[in-house]
């Protein structure tokens, strides 16, 4: 499956949800996280504009993703 994950105000990421690394069984959302270069630590990943756990398996084509810390 094609994921798009897109970080409001920097711009979209194209993954191939089978080439995402990951330990579970099925890629997580953290595991999209780490794939674009981001810490579940910093951000908020949303479906539909509602939050999902990041520990959850990917269910969407389409997701979210909010920076709660930046720098300055």
């Amino acid at each position: 499956m094609r994921v798009t994950v897109d970080v409001k105000g920097e711009g979209s990421h194209e993954l191939e949800l089978g080439e995402v690394a990951t330990d579970a069984p099925e890629p997580t959302y953290a595991d999209l996280l780490r794939a674009v270069g981001l810490s579940p630590h910093e951000v908020s990943v949303l479906i539909d504009g509602r939050p999902v756990p990041e520990d959850q398996p990917v269910e969407s084509e389409r997701v979210t993703v909010l920076r709660l810390i930046k720098g300055g």
